[in-house]
């Protein structure tokens, strides 16, 4: 817990209601995150989650997702934090490569190790996930970070 009272720490059960009402908030899609709730992260301060983000796992990859920090906490680092706190557990499986997908976030991820791609360069198991499939736009930029061989 840091001065203003934020903790950063794994999602529970009870908070999926909330995380669904901030990832709503922000325009994100639900469709997959109850299934992946075990691998999200949240921001709280006292009972609200002022923040949220994910991994969905895939074969040997994952896609970092649902990235989302309600209005009045932005700027204040909390998404740098939860997206950190996100790649360390991932380092800490037997993945590949993070994969996302983003219509409004591409010079932010580079700063974690991210890079753009092309949609023909994305492994088939990363694909066959409904986000990539369904939810996100063709126009969304694909960005992936390597994993293996990476200090955790």
């Amino acid at each position: 817990m840091d001065e203003s009272g934020l903790q950063i720490r794994a999602a529970r059960q009870a908070d999926l209601a909330l995380i669904e009402q901030l990832l709503t908030a922000c325009g994100l899609p639900l469709d997959g995150v109850r299934d992946s709730l075990e691998c999200f992260v949240v921001a709280v301060v006292g009972r609200d989650v002022v923040g949220v983000a994910g991994l969905e796992l895939c074969r040997d990859n994952a896609l970092l997702r649902s990235v989302a920090v309600r209005a009045d906490w932005r700027a204040r680092g909390v998404g740098r934090r939860l997206v950190a706190r996100v790649i360390a557990d991932a380092q800490a499986r037997p993945i590949d490569a993070l994969y996302l997908l983003t219509e409004s976030a591409e010079r932010y991820f580079p700063s974690f190790g991210f890079h753009a791609i092309g949609r023909d360069a994305v492994p088939p198991d990363v694909r066959e996930t409904a986000e990539f499939r369904d939810l996100c736009q063709a126009s969304a930029t694909i960005m992936t970070r390597p994993l293996r061989g990476t200090p955790p």
